[in-house]
């Protein structure tokens, strides 16, 4: 699985997979969850700049860890779409509850907000 975490200031990254299927989603959202929970994370971003294809079990990953971070009081964003992941957020409804950060934005795990 080419997925990678970074942890830097109450701030997660995930660099999302080439394809963020049923087969990685189950051990990328354990994984995310343990790190969460253990460092206490506020803002939790998913770099899809690498990923090609998303099905339902990776939407699933994506929704559970926005609900699970808003009832902390955090936040869960995106960034580095293509235009294909783009359709897949808009037509399953994850940009009305994720954050997408504009193709220019920088975010990283740096600094404080």
């Amino acid at each position: 699985m080419e997925y990678k975490f970074e942890i830097k200031q109450g701030k997660l990254k995930v660099t999302v997979p080439k394809e963020l299927d049923h087969h990685c989603a189950v051990q990328l959202k354990e994984e995310a969850d343990l790190l969460i929970d253990t460092y206490h994370v506020k803002k939790l971003i998913f770099d899809f700049s690498n990923t090609e294809f998303m099905d339902s079990s990776g939407i699933g990953v994506l929704i559970g860890r926005s609900r699970n971070l808003g009832f902390s009081g955090g936040q869960v964003v995106a960034m580095n779409l293509n235009p294909r992941i783009q359709q897949i957020f808009h037509l399953s409804g994850l940009n009305r509850i994720i954050t997408v950060l504009p193709p220019s934005s920088d975010e990283s795990t740096e600094g404080e907000e």
